[in-house]
């Protein structure tokens, strides 16, 4: 392999150390993936605490899962067109103002803006990753983004225990001082090390067609998490579906027809392209599934028959391992990448998760037994996580990098709604009495591993279609190098 950096990439990378900058990348993507579980540890609490009912103390959890949906495509056609390091730096700048807001109010209204503000930065995770293609050397791109594709899942893993101990121990306030600091000094340490890409696309930010899909994504993901509780036979729910097929079936034909499209709609429907995002949500239903079920069966009480009675902070570490596992792979994923090409890396990831449900199945009896399950999941996730930027990336042009990766995180996010409401509603149905309380049944908790294992087996044959390893294009469409083909996938 080639020591010369990726086309386009700055020499002042290697001067500064690539590995420096493949960390403040990967820090920045933990810190704004913990901003999805930060909040998790209040929920019950949130009523009280934000003097609300728990219907609307709900908008804390889905405003941010909105505003993450919408600014994931959003910020990366924005760093296509004007610099990814700028973007992110606004991005992590959003964040903390976020941060700050929820630390001071106590509130609903200003507390749900300030989580709508955190969500945005999620788009850092895509413009990382298309950072580290333009600016690392080949032999360090597979390995960079299986590591910044892991931190989806570490952020996550790490999040819920330490927010649950922070809020056992302090003010819940705490929690979003914390997140202000550390996004702060993500702020600051992506504005010392991390190096603004030359590569960029031409023509203009496309707002007719951010504010179309925004408008469609917003009908789409309320109808998705708010049906549970609207009745999904309601009005409201089915109103919600209807407009969003509506909106979104004149945004694509407008996409269609104006010259610089927020989404290429023509790029996107490349059979590797398309079937990678359909993968994509596919294995982002079967990994959020996990955060749903095994909690319940780890903080259960043992007085409903299958429950382990842990804490909320025990929990927590017992599902922290799979964040780390996903993290010690990240190295083995872009090995597999490089070896067999990234469609055989995301066909083992969604084979070995299905194989961890079904593990899980039969290991339901003890903490230490749901942490191997947990962790066989995570291992699978990693693998496919690490597969799926090298997959689009072999398919789209240097130049619309940040815009297609972060179309693919948006698919992510619509598998993770799509998880939450048919995960929920299937534990809402199969329920146990146990005194004054409901809660899920033994037989729910199975059936939910089950769906889970099942979507995660139509991934694996979803991806069987993908087209086999191709080749990164340039921007004026040809083939790069074939050390970048392997790197990259």
């Amino acid at each position: 392999m080639t020591d010369s950096p990726l086309p386009g990439g700055s020499p002042g990378t290697e001067a500064k150390g690539s590995g420096l900058v493949v960390a403040v990348l990967a820090l920045c993507g933990i810190v704004v993936s913990l901003m999805q579980t930060i909040v998790v540890p209040l929920v019950p609490d949130l009523p009280r605490l934000l003097h609300t009912s728990a219907s609307d103390a709900s908008w804390v959890i889905t405003a941010t899962l909105l505003a993450a949906a919408v600014c994931n495509p959003v910020s990366g056609r924005l760093g296509d067109l004007y610099g990814k390091r700028r973007v992110m730096l606004v991005s992590l700048g959003l964040m903390v103002a976020g941060s700050v807001i929820c630390a001071v109010s106590s509130g609903l209204v200003p507390v749900v803006a300030g989580r709508v503000l955190q969500g945005c930065a999620i788009g850092v995770i895509p413009l990382g990753i298309s950072i580290m293609r333009d600016e690392l050397p080949p032999e360090r791109l597979g390995s960079a983004m299986a590591l910044m594709s892991a931190t989806l899942g570490v952020g996550g893993a790490i999040g819920l225990p330490l927010a649950a101990f922070v809020a056992q121990h302090a003010d819940w306030h705490a929690l979003f001082w914390m997140a202000a600091v550390v996004g702060a000094l993500d702020l600051l340490l992506v504005a010392l090390v991390v190096p603004e890409s030359p590569v960029r696309a031409s023509g203009r930010f496309d707002v007719p067609g951010a504010i179309g899909l925004t408008a469609g994504l917003i009908c789409l993901l309320l109808a998705i998490t708010k049906g549970g509780d609207w009745g999904w036979g309601s009005g409201v729910t089915l109103g919600l579906f209807a407009a969003a097929v509506v909106i979104l079936l004149l945004w694509g034909l407008m996409e269609l027809r104006v010259g610089d499209p927020l989404v290429d709609l023509r790029t996107t429907a490349r059979r590797q392209v398309l079937l990678t995002n359909v993968a994509s949500v596919v294995v982002g239903f079967a990994m959020f599934a996990m955060s749903l079920v095994l909690p319940t069966l780890l903080q259960s009480p043992r007085a409903t028959g299958y429950g382990l009675g842990l804490s909320l902070v025990e929990a927590g570490l017992c599902l922290a391992p799979g964040g780390l596992v996903m993290m010690v792979l990240s190295p083995v994923s872009a090995r597999v990448t490089r070896r067999w090409g990234p469609k055989v890396a995301l066909m083992m990831g969604t084979v070995v998760i299905a194989f961890g449900y079904a593990v899980t199945l039969g290991l339901m009896r003890s903490a230490w037994q749901v942490v191997i399950g947990s962790s066989v999941i995570a291992a699978g996730v990693g693998l496919a996580y690490a597969a799926m930027p090298a997959l689009i990336m072999t398919s789209v042009p240097p130049s619309e990098t940040a815009a297609a990766n972060g179309l693919n995180a948006l698919m992510r996010s619509i598998g993770t709604s799509a998880s939450s409401a048919v995960i929920s509603v299937v534990l809402a149905h199969m329920t146990v009495s146990v005194g004054s309380f409901v809660l899920p049944s033994l037989r729910g908790l199975q059936v939910a591993i089950i769906i889970s294992a099942g979507v995660a087996v139509l991934g694996a044959l979803i991806t069987y279609f993908i087209p086999g390893r191709g080749r990164p294009v340039r921007p004026s469409g040809g083939p790069v190098s074939d050390d970048l083909a392997r790197s990259a996938g």
